[in-house]
C-alpha cells in the first residue's frame, strides 16, 4: 500500500507503489539491472503461467442420456379468453367500487370543509 502524498488524495489508493530497492526503477514485465534477475517483487510481473490444452477424452464417459421432453397438454383457448374476460370483469368491478369511495370521501371531506 502506497502513502498518500497530498496532492490527489482521491487518487493515493491508485498510486503505484515506490520501486524496491535494488531493481533500479524497471518497468513492469522488465528485469532490472544486472543481478535483478531473481523472481520476485523486483522482477516486476512476468504474466500468466503457459497454459496445455487438456488430453482428448478428458470428459467422463455418459451412460445416462436423457428422455427428451413430453409434449404439453392443448391449450382450451376458448376456456382461457372466458376466464379471462371472467378477470377483466372483477377488476373492472373493484376499481369501480373503490373510485365510488373515494368519490364519497371526497365529497364528505368538502361538505366538512364548506359547512
Amino acid at each position: 500500500m502506497t502513502t498518500p502524498s497530498g496532492d490527489r488524495p482521491d487518487d493515493d489508493y491508485w498510486r503505484r507503489p515506490p520501486d524496491a530497492p535494488g531493481s533500479g526503477g524497471a518497468a513492469p514485465g522488465q528485469v532490472g539491472p544486472a543481478g535483478a534477475d531473481s523472481p520476485g517483487p523486483a522482477a516486476g510481473y512476468g504474466g500468466p503461467p503457459p497454459t496445455t490444452p487438456p488430453p482428448p477424452g478428458w470428459r467422463p464417459p455418459v451412460h445416462l442420456r436423457a428422455a427428451p421432453p413430453r409434449r404439453l397438454p392443448p391449450q382450451d383457448t376458448a376456456g382461457l379468453d372466458v376466464e379471462e374476460q371472467r378477470a377483466q370483469w372483477v377488476t373492472w368491478s373493484v376499481g369501480g367500487a373503490a373510485g365510488v369511495v373515494l368519490v364519497a370521501l371526497l365529497c364528505l371531506l368538502c361538505s366538512r370543509a364548506i359547512f
